[in-house]
């Protein structure tokens, strides 16, 4: 079986992580978490890293860190993965979902500013298939009524959105590194970007469980307290020492992933020209990263046939989100602002190729083969 998806291996993970058990320092803030975060500061020009267990703690600390109380509203797509919502509806708060536009997924910026109320308190892009929503809208529209943007950038490590990295553009970014992603931290793994300098002391101490222990370690205080809510969200520094060889690696990763979506995409081009199906768009201002390659058939008909298909070829191909708003915690937690005209007919009919960094190009050859003979 071919499968959709397998973590990234470059090969020095195991040197590193004997490194880390060697060093006796497992747990949170080692010297491999302190090379991470020092290597993204620096290469998407964030003030502020933080290693995470997982994006889904990103989120929850970023909910935190704004203040989410009982009441609040947060805008977001209804198409994305529930830890976008979970993150915010624990802190109280009423999620409003706006429908996607159809070229990207994102969230539409045209009727993101209808749905704002005098309860809004934020609004979440989510940066779907590592393709950057059209950032200088939203963030024009968070100044104008003063909201804060949280970009989920789970997907879009190594985006861009004109010339600046994704989860660098909002207040706050959050990061994937969970295996199913371009890199990933040996399974699980996020990171909290902080683009806002008044809010990097408050992060450090929610992030260590509502003390100022990082700065005991730094020698600016004599001693640390409980000084504000928060909870334990550091990366063991054996799963940090897994990233940093991902991280080294980082641009050789890239280029292997988009070598494999363009081979995707030119041989699938023919079928898209003749209306067979749908490719994905990648607007002009935006560099992604190759992070899954995605194709729209006519229905969710179409999309299961080719899925038996290619299960009879041994490739598994697979579907992604059930919308948010159609759940039961969905419609429990938030509500749908405007119509879905969009949301659910797009998400019904697009399928998901094999794309992995180690997908080697015979595999690949055999995915698109199939492909070409089901259409034929």
């Amino acid at each position: 079986m071919i499968p959709f998806n397998a973590p990234p291996i470059v090969g020095s993970e195991v040197e590193y992580m004997q490194s880390a058990m060697a060093s006796g320092k497992l747990c949170g803030d080692g010297g491999f978490t302190r090379r991470c975060q020092q290597w993204m500061e620096q290469h998407f020009g964030s003030k502020k890293v933080l290693l995470t267990p997982s994006c889904t703690a990103s989120l929850e600390m970023a909910a935190l860190l704004i203040d989410i109380q009982p009441g609040d509203e947060v805008i977001m797509p209804s198409y994305t993965f529930v830890s976008t919502a979970n993150a915010f509806v624990l802190r109280g708060a009423t999620i409003v979902f706006v429908d996607v536009r159809p070229d990207t997924l994102n969230i539409d910026e045209t009727l993101t500013e209808a749905a704002i109320t005098a309860k809004t308190r934020a609004i979440v892009p989510v940066h779907y298939a590592g393709v950057a929503c059209e950032m200088d809208s939203i963030m024009a529209l968070a100044a104008k009524h003063k909201l804060f943007v949280i970009e989920d950038a789970a997907q879009g490590v190594m985006s861009q959105y004109k010339g600046r990295a994704l989860g660098t553009i909002g207040h706050i970014g959050c990061f994937s590194f969970h295996e199913t992603k371009n890199y990933t931290a040996g399974g699980e793994g996020g990171a909290t970007l902080i683009n806002d300098a008044k809010l990097v002391e408050r992060a450090e101490i929610i992030r260590e469980k509502g003390t100022n222990r990082s700065q005991f370690f730094r020698g600016q205080v004599d001693k640390y307290t409980w000084r504000d809510i928060g909870s334990s969200y550091l990366m063991a520094d054996l799963q940090a020492a897994y990233l940093w060889a991902q991280l080294e690696a980082a641009e050789r990763i890239n280029q292997q992933r988009l070598r494999l979506w363009q081979r995707y995409y030119d041989a699938l081009q023919p079928l898209a020209a003749a209306g067979r199906i749908e490719l994905p768009v990648v607007p002009k201002d935006c560099r992604h990263n190759a992070h899954m390659f995605y194709i729209k058939l006519r229905d969710s008909d179409d999309r299961q046939a080719l899925i038996n298909w290619m299960k009879e070829a041994e490739i598994l191909t697979v579907f992604h989100y059930i919308p948010l708003h159609s759940s039961p915690a969905g419609e429990r937690f938030g509500r749908f602002h405007g119509d879905d005209v969009f949301t659910t007919p797009e998400s019904e009919r697009l399928l998901r190729l094999p794309l992995f960094y180690n997908l080697t190009d015979n595999n690949q050859r055999t995915v698109i083969s199939s492909l070409l003979s089901f259409f034929a």
